[in-house]
């Protein structure tokens, strides 16, 4: 208690909440004793029986118009893609046609309201790193959106561990760097200690849909909304089947103890169940993070919780305390995932959308496919795969090609930008592999299954043309098949 209480003393300072704090407080008592969270093959079984979206009938518009009248959509918006070399919130890149991923989820939101005549309510979860960029923006862009009420919830921050001691971690030459985002579980804590739980719920805001900013495909479906709303659960989870490329991903599954449904991550797999963990054909189904939250069923689940902090599941995440120099102090990061909440309600449940659904940008390859003509914007500023990609028979993913762009050159997005300027056309490309520093020019088109392997060291200029299978590609432009 001693040294929590040094942790206490820290975050009133900093002016979080009492339910950041007690949120902060369970994951140092889970670090402290020594809690695995290991979870054995023998402790549970599969996920199955779940009904899927594709079945679901067809909302009508006045029940759409009801039903917009009691939800809200939150968008997590507190990540900087440090991973592709961004500075500022990543929901601020350009991703298709000179919109950023934040002009088109506001541009979702508006024609929502237009075509409903319902006023659905609209909050990004930004963070200490996001919040003044993405005001700035929205000032600048749409800042009629910056002037509701409840545009802005802000994640909380959490101090990092000091792992020799378990003490706070301290770093005076950037006291900054003592400070660690706290994972997306943190959107409860957030609610609750805000005030905007019980501001939603005044409003007569019953359903909350969340999903990740940089996923596209995380659009706010009325059917879904109207089986959440009829389901009368308190928390769905959308999942998607795994592929043999998501076999190391988490899954989900039921606790044999309790029969409720959970996720298990890798880290909370041991080793010896190692295959049974990928064996896509028993676990079927990954979390694609996005929610649907009864609001009212939130706020008695927090309120019967200790300290009103959800009992979520520790992420312990072993950093230094700057992150850019390795031989800075060792430190912990106590995390929780906001998906881990699904084991915390009696009446959780969860259901199986397409993969469209889940499109995150996470790379230069995801953000390559992005912005060729594979995908389209649609009148209602959704992202959506182009007409002539999407399968015939029902339930078929669409026709995307499989994209591997050499992380040595195109990691990050000022390289993607300067090696391809302009974007190839993709739509009869099944897959494409690049080797090498290969720069794009405009008018390129690449069909079937592609490898292109630069011949040289500095950039080799990919021309205008046509190409298919294996192109050598040299100075100054190759030659089209």
């Amino acid at each position: 208690m001693e040294a929590f209480g040094a942790y206490e003393i820290k975050m009133k300072a900093a002016g979080l909440s009492p339910a950041a704090i007690a949120a902060f407080k369970r994951n140092y008592d889970q670090l402290l004793a020594g809690v695995t969270g290991m979870v054995p093959e023998a402790e549970i079984d599969s996920a199955t029986g779940l009904p899927s979206l594709l079945d679901l009938p067809r909302v009508t518009p006045q029940e759409a118009k009801t039903l917009l009248s009691q939800t809200a959509v939150l968008k997590l918006n507190g990540g900087l893609g440090t991973s592709m070399g961004l500075e500022k919130a990543k929901s601020l890149l350009v991703v298709k046609d000179g919109k950023t991923f934040l002009d088109l989820i506001a541009e979702q939101v508006k024609h929502m309201r237009a075509s409903y005549g319902s006023n659905v309510i609209f909050t990004l979860m930004n963070s200490f790193s996001t919040s003044a960029d993405t005001r700035a923006f929205l000032q600048e862009k749409h800042p009629d959106l910056l002037q509701e009420p409840l545009i802005e919830l802000m994640q909380n921050m959490s101090p990092k561990v000091d792992a020799a001691t378990l003490a706070p971690a301290s770093h005076p030459q950037q006291p900054d760097m003592e400070w660690c985002p706290p994972g997306h579980g943190d959107i409860y804590p957030s609610l609750l200690g805000s005030g905007m739980l019980d501001k939603l719920i005044d409003l007569g805001i019953k359903y909350l849909f969340v999903s990740n900013s940089d996923n596209l495909g995380a659009t706010l479906d009325l059917d879904l909304l109207s089986y959440f709303a009829g389901s009368g659960k308190a928390f769905l989870m959308e999942v998607c089947e795994r592929t043999a490329a998501d076999k190391k991903g988490g899954h989900l599954c039921v606790r044999k103890a309790d029969g409720r449904l959970m996720l298990r991550e890798s880290a909370m797999c041991p080793d010896a169940d190692k295959k049974a963990f990928e064996d896509i054909a028993k676990h079927q189904y990954f979390n694609t993070n996005n929610l649907w939250v009864n609001l009212p069923d939130l706020k008695a689940a927090l309120a019967a919780a200790p300290g009103g902090a959800l009992p979520l599941p520790l992420i312990k995440n072993k950093k230094t305390v700057n992150p850019r120099d390795a031989a800075s102090e060792p430190v912990f990061q106590l995390e929780t995932a906001m998906g881990s909440a699904i084991e915390c309600f009696d009446s959780a449940g969860a259901i199986v959308v397409p993969r469209s659904r889940f499109a995150p940008v996470k790379t230069c390859s995801d953000l390559f496919v992005l912005r060729s003509d594979v995908y389209v914007i649609a009148e209602d500023a959704t992202v959506a795969v182009a007409p002539e990609l999407l399968p015939v028979a029902a339930g078929a993913p669409p026709r995307v090609p499989l994209i591997k762009l050499d992380d040595a050159h195109y990691k990050l997005v000022d390289q993607l930008e300067a090696l391809a300027p302009s974007v190839p056309s993709l739509k009869d490309a099944s897959s494409v592999t690049v080797k090498g520093k290969v720069k794009f020019e405009a008018g390129v088109k690449l069909v079937g299954d592609v490898t292109l392997e630069a011949a040289g060291g500095s950039p080799a200029v990919l021309g205008a043309g046509e190409y298919t299978g294996s192109v050598e590609v040299g100075e100054p432009a190759a030659v089209p098949a």
